[in-house]
């Protein structure tokens, strides 16, 4: 039985990694850069040093922190008039886990205050036992940093934990700190790298429930 469950945030826990793609290309634009899609996909959970070369390599004179602050404001002002939406299945895949005294815990590019915001809004921030965020490790995502703190703070090793991804990076990050690794995905589906890192990929939340009652992690 595994000992505590990490997840990631946008994408995973909150429908919300739509809206940081399409508030990076609007962003983008606000500076004059007409950011491609396939581009702001690559970036998703990525530190931000790793990031902002890679947009500055592909679009000379990006300025990534610029244009994040102004993403970030797009974001904000989303949340504010719209809420927070979870994706299918957190409650009851959450619920579950805790009554089975299982260690729950997020790791997550975004920042604090809005992590917190975020599971407050949805009801969630109790059944956490640990917010991390990349802000606290040396190293973001694909690096294993995030991963291997979380599962530090909760007091577990990363074997004996579940970890809960839907991006690439997240799913490198997860599975090079050797947790057991499950892909829920949501703007892009695994494909034969990502396959090779994974215990399993699932449609939604709860489908990690079956995973667990059939022993499969």
């Amino acid at each position: 039985m595994i000992k505590a469950a990490i997840f990631d945030m946008d994408g995973t826990i909150t429908d919300t990694e739509k809206c940081n793609v399409e508030y990076w290309i609007a962003a983008g634009k606000e500076f004059g850069f007409d950011v491609a899609e396939e581009d702001i996909l690559y970036i998703r959970s990525l530190e931000a040093k790793k990031s902002a070369e890679y947009l500055a390599s592909k679009y000379p004179g990006f300025d990534y922190y610029e244009v994040r602050e102004v993403r970030r404001r797009f974001m904000r002002e989303y949340v504010d008039n719209h809420g927070v939406e979870a994706k299918p299945g957190v409650s009851e895949l959450l619920t579950y886990l805790k009554a089975r005294g299982v260690k729950i815990a997020l790791a997550t590019a975004t920042k604090y205050e809005h992590a917190e915001r975020y599971m407050k809004e949805l009801g969630f921030f109790d059944l956490f036992d640990k917010i991390v965020c990349t802000s606290m490790v040396e190293h973001g995502k694909p690096a294993p940093d995030v991963f291997l703190y979380a599962c530090e703070c909760v007091g577990e090793r990363p074997e004996d934990c579940l970890a809960v991804e839907d991006s690439p990076n997240g799913i490198r990050s997860a599975s090079s700190a050797g947790c057991r690794t499950v892909m829920v995905p949501d703007l892009t589906p695994a494909d034969d790298e990502l396959r090779g890192l994974i215990v399993a990929e699932v449609p939604t939340l709860s489908d990690i429930i079956g995973l667990i009652e059939t022993g499969r992690l």
